[in-house]
């Protein structure tokens, strides 16, 4: 993965500098041009201009639909977009929006790999559902041309920016479903991501099947852990660049939430960071008390481990001390961070016996 788009990544994760700043070279960056999302004005890009022809993938691999699933209507911020029949080549851009496909039965013939899997671009929970490898797209900087030369009849960048530039000119490829209301900034929920996605895909049972049994594994949890409910916790995380905290409606807080576990009133009480950027908040090396609460969970984004939990400051933390603090890495935080059913699953599989431990002590 590029230097540029991985310290992008890393600002999506944890929050530190404007996006405007983050941007591939000129050289990396897409030239096309795109119209409205309107159907009455929507046109296929200009060969001229995009100068490449449809690419030679095979039709998406689907599971059936549900019956009577379309025309399908889904509702994004956008306005509704309408699915007048199974889509036979899916590309997915949105943050873990192949995961749920593939959860869904339906293989995407290209695909955004947003944590840097590699392979597939998708995590070891989701490996070994695809029998035709996608082709991998850039995630904050798409390449327009890139996509229209896959020729696809649905693209889905359900959990996404919320950009309206980006959804005009994916919309003037093909159908886009984009993130509902309220969803900027990433903030669209699990149960959104499923549900808009199994919409389109016309699996929508399928995709009830698939929220009742995260609703399940998060119940079980937080029943055998009676003591957690109404405890503070904080969702942490650190870069080359800063540190910095989720804020309420993000996949992490909610994931803690779940396990009865309340936002801490410090982070709460913090304004979260403006755009694209607003899931999370900046806290500064010598703030790093607003971090204190019953619960610490933190990871480290492209920067050893040991960079948080050998730095000073962070060990002076009150919660720290007292050894209430779970600091993850590799497969576990990005299953924490990707929020799609199978890599939730994983994390409540791997993190709630980790905390128990620390809470313990």
């Amino acid at each position: 993965m590029k230097r540029s788009v991985r310290l992008c990544l890393g600002l999506l994760l944890a929050t530190s500098l404007p996006l405007a700043g983050c941007s591939p070279s000129d050289e990396e960056a897409s030239d096309s041009a795109a119209t409205s999302q309107s159907p009455a004005s929507r046109e296929a890009p200009d060969p001229t201009e995009t100068n490449l022809e449809a690419d030679d993938a095979a039709p998406t691999e689907t599971a059936d639909a549900d019956s009577g699933a379309y025309p399908a209507v889904v509702e994004t911020k956008f306005g509704p977009v309408a699915i007048e029949s199974a889509p036979q080549r899916v590309v997915a851009l949105g943050w873990g929006d192949a995961e749920t496909a593939l959860e869904l039965g339906v293989q995407p013939i290209g695909a955004s790999d947003w944590l840097g899997f590699g392979g597939d671009g998708v995590g070891p929970w989701s490996q070994g559902l695809y029998t035709t490898p996608p082709q991998i797209i850039d995630t904050l900087e798409p390449s327009f041309e890139e996509i229209a030369a896959l020729n696809p009849d649905l693209i889905l960048d359900v959990r996404s920016s919320g950009d309206e530039e980006r959804y005009r000119r994916l919309a003037a490829i093909a159908p886009t479903v984009g993130v509902p209301e309220g969803g900027d900034a990433y903030l669209t929920s699990s149960d959104e991501q499923v549900r808009m996605i199994a919409a389109a895909l016309g699996r929508a049972e399928a995709g009830e099947a698939m929220i009742a049994e995260l609703d399940a594994a998060f119940l079980a949890a937080a029943e055998a852990h009676p003591e957690w409910t109404g405890k503070t916790a904080t969702a942490a995380t650190r870069t080359s660049e800063s540190w910095g905290a989720d804020v309420e409606g993000s996949d992490r807080v909610t994931f803690l939430e779940r396990l009865g576990f309340v936002q801490s009133p410090s982070i709460a009480a913090l304004k979260p960071n403006e755009g694209a950027l607003g899931f999370a908040v900046d806290i500064s090396a010598e703030q790093l008390d607003l971090f204190d609460a019953d619960l610490i969970v933190a990871f480290p984004i492209w920067i050893e481990t040991t960079e948080i939990t050998e730095d000073p400051q962070w060990l002076a933390i009150p919660a720290v001390d007292a050894g209430h603090t779970v600091v993850i890495d590799g497969d576990l935080s990005n299953a924490y961070s990707v929020a799609t059913v199978p890599g939730t699953l994983y994390a409540i599989d791997h993190i709630v016996p980790l905390v128990a431990d620390a809470l313990a002590q």
